[in-house]
């Protein structure tokens, strides 16, 4: 097969680089020298693995991507920016025809798929890219479709600690609240707490001092009203490589799709947005 070209953005931000990481150590994809980053970044480059690539800014991208995309042909854009750029960077993959996975959490997600199905290109949106927390998110939304009210008269805690880089709160902490609402316990997404004190997270939630610039800790509590019950959810992520893995096989599988439209010769296409569960059942 020959090497996926994949434009990996967010560079040098911890999670782009990462991924990045892993993507060019992978041969099945070819990582262009090329990122897109923030206004505020000073640096002009960034270096992985031995590996020199130009960031570029916002002002900076527009007058480079035709030349990219005439270099790097069929590339498929990979986004690990900031909440800020979401719908930004959404409607500038959709302006230069240009595939992409949406790692990044935050922004208006309901207007960012608006942005591609307005378009004719794909992409895959996720607020989460680690499978198995996807994987049990899905197991969560059979039992809020399949049991209505299972969990009427509970209280509900949902707690969740990031890295204190994390500006926005946990997109899969407010996935789960939807699965909770129909479960029959009223909670808001205002409702959840949010932790990103380094000493608070390694004082008390007991996570490791080696893991506190790059976590995600999640605890789902319900608790009966006599509280003679309790039912207790966690899944607690040390590090990035679960990303890692979740994106290189949401990037296999857009890719997958363009192949299968191009062959179908699919004319007038219309935009298509998949989830982690299509890429989960897909591949």
């Amino acid at each position: 097969m020959k090497p996926i070209n994949i434009m990996l953005n967010g560079m040098p931000g911890n999670v782009a680089s990462i991924i990045a990481g892993h993507i060019a150590a992978d041969d099945r994809f070819n990582l262009i020298p090329f990122s897109m980053t923030g206004a505020e970044i000073e640096a002009i480059t960034h270096n992985i693995k031995g590996l020199d690539f130009k960031l570029l800014k916002p002002d900076e991208i527009e007058n480079s991507v035709l030349k990219i995309i005439k270099e790097f042909p069929d590339m498929i854009a990979v986004d690990f920016t900031h909440p800020t750029a979401v719908n930004k960077n959404g409607e500038f993959y959709v302006k230069f025809n240009i595939p992409f996975v949406m790692g990044t959490t935050g922004g208006d997600r309901q207007a960012l798929s608006k942005t591609v199905l307005s378009s004719s290109i794909s992409a895959v949106i996720a607020p989460n890219m680690a499978k198995q927390i996807v994987g049990f998110q899905a197991m969560m939304e059979y039992a809020a479709e399949t049991f209505p009210d299972l969990f009427k008269g509970y209280t509900l805690q949902i707690k969740e600690s990031h890295q204190k880089g994390k500006a926005d709160t946990s997109g899969t902490a407010k996935a789960m609240v939807r699965y909770y609402n129909k479960l029959g316990i009223p909670f808001a997404e205002d409702d959840i707490i949010m932790e990103r004190d380094p000493e608070i997270q390694k004082r008390e939630w007991h996570i490791p001092e080696e893991h506190l610039t790059g976590h995600a800790w999640h605890t789902y509590t319900l608790t009966s009203p006599n509280s003679t019950a309790k039912f207790e959810f966690s899944h607690n992520i040390n590090g990035r490589d679960i990303y890692a893995q979740g994106t290189i096989d949401a990037a296999l599988f857009l890719h997958k799709k363009i192949n299968e439209e191009i062959n179908l010769q699919v004319k007038g296409k219309k935009g298509t947005v998949y989830t982690m569960i299509d890429v989960l059942r897909g591949l």
